[in-house]
């Protein structure tokens, strides 16, 4: 009974084995494989067109040693980082908030905050060109219209990445609607005795909704900082000539890198930023871990 049981044991694992493998292979040959290559790269002089010399350190000392644009670009894209991710949480949960309330129309309101998350990209940096135009944009208008004179946005170093955080927060959508969706998974009786306790709507919010979300803020938390360190398109496209914009203020660490790779196809630098970029994202994402069992709350209570 036992042998047969063993062998009716292995077959399954075969039979597994076999459902999993066309996954397997495609992991070895489009995931695992680049990794590999992409970390030895990073240590050769590989440029597309000759042999990868081995060189060890040279391309991360002239990184942090020998490219100002480096700095820069680590410089943009952690200013970027720390004010778009929590001023985009912090939208999409207000937005939630109202959102989550029985008044006439909620659906619509719903459909219409969480259309710009579902544009596509490109088409949306076109049309927010138009809106942060200086002159003739729809913002600067309407500043206009209350006596300010709005700045050059997109032509002003310093306005550069305020502009791009202010187009983020028009597409908090998509946060919305996970933050909604967790509203909506609250017990009603917790606000019922919130009642009863004479509580009032800063208290059920700030004792009762906000401890329910903190996984879903967990999430999201974590997935925009991912995303935040991963911004290339409105840098590239924003810029217009795609360089960064004036004065490198839109030269983001992912476009940089594009730059090192596909403009002068120096791709063992290039591959030697996507790994310093991995550490960097890495390290926040275990202190995140880590420090998440001091804030998040779970309803099994023992923050797991």
């Amino acid at each position: 009974m036992n042998r047969k049981t063993s062998s009716i044991r292995q077959r399954e694992e075969i039979q597994g084995y076999i459902f999993i493998l066309p996954w397997l292979i495609g992991f070895v040959v489009f995931v695992l494989g680049p990794l590999l290559f992409s970390l030895y790269g990073s240590f050769t002089n590989y440029n597309v067109t000759s042999r990868m010399d081995f060189i060890g350190l040279d391309n991360y000392k002239r990184m942090f040693t020998g490219d100002p644009l480096f700095w820069t670009s680590l410089y943009n894209t952690f200013y970027y980082v720390i004010f778009m991710v929590p001023l985009t949480t912090a939208g999409s949960i207000l937005m939630a908030v109202l959102l989550n309330q029985r008044v006439p129309g909620t659906r619509v309101y719903r459909t219409i905050y969480y259309m710009p998350s579902v544009l596509s990209g490109v088409a949306v940096y076109m049309l927010w060109m138009q809106i942060l135009s200086p002159e003739t944009g729809l913002l600067n208008t309407l500043l206009r219209l209350i006596g300010i004179e709005g700045p050059a946005w997109l032509f002003d170093p310093a306005w550069t990445k305020p502009a791009i955080i202010i187009m983020k927060l028009w597409s908090v959508g998509g946060g919305m609607l996970l933050y909604l969706a967790s509203m909506q998974g609250i017990p009603t009786q917790l606000y019922e005795s919130a009642d009863l306790d004479g509580a009032n709507a800063w208290h059920k919010f700030r004792y009762i909704t906000l401890p329910m979300i903190t996984p879903v803020i967990f999430f999201d938390l974590v997935t925009s900082l991912i995303g935040g360190f991963q911004i290339f398109q409105e840098g590239y496209v924003m810029s217009q000539s795609g360089d960064g914009g004036p004065m490198n203020s839109l030269l983001f660490y992912n476009l940089h890198m594009w730059n090192k790779a596909f403009e002068v196809f120096d791709m063992g630098y290039a591959m030697a930023m996507a790994w310093i970029l991995f550490v960097i994202v890495m390290i926040l994402t275990v202190l995140n871990l880590k420090y998440s069992k001091n804030w998040v709350y779970y309803e099994g209570g023992d923050n797991r």
